[in-house]
């Protein structure tokens, strides 16, 4: 069985846009409200998941040390920004190609009105940076009792 998707132009030219920032190491700057890009040296790729309890980022920062990350939660802009440091060149090395992107990057976006700001929690592990962001009380779904008069 086959599923046919609508197409649309504009997500067409939005995901192009999006791979040539990258392959120029530019991210692009959107302001719609739901992300801000900052320009920086390189931009991490990431993940937004959402379950009935909370919010999970998951940021991929290989070779990114820990002590080079900041993860900032103001006004309701969670901000993750640091730096990849580039080896040391030896004068000896002799490179043939260079496709990584080194130095600063920054990541901000806008966290939903009910989310636990108290509660977010940040784990690093093997280059990925995992965000736990809780949802409030008042967002978490819940089941009404329908009585029969």
């Amino acid at each position: 069985m086959t599923t046919l998707m609508r197409w649309d132009p504009f997500r067409e030219l939005e995901d192009m846009s999006d791979r040539l920032n990258r392959m120029f190491a530019r991210p692009a700057v959107r302001t719609n409200g739901k992300e801000t890009l900052t320009v920086a040296d390189w931009s991490p790729t990431v993940d937004i998941s959402e379950t009935d309890g909370e919010y999970l980022i998951k940021a991929e920062l290989p070779e990114v040390k820990k002590d080079d990350v900041k993860v900032t939660l103001e006004d309701g802009i969670l901000t993750i920004q640091g730096e990849r440091r580039r080896e040391k060149d030896e004068k000896t090395t002799k490179y043939h190609r260079v496709e990584r992107s080194y130095g600063s990057f920054v990541r901000s976006f806008s966290l939903p009105d009910q989310v636990d700001e108290n509660g977010v929690k940040a784990e690093y592990r093997d280059g990925m940076l995992n965000l736990r962001i809780p949802k409030s009380e008042k967002a978490k779904p819940r089941a009404i009792e329908v009585k029969v008069a």
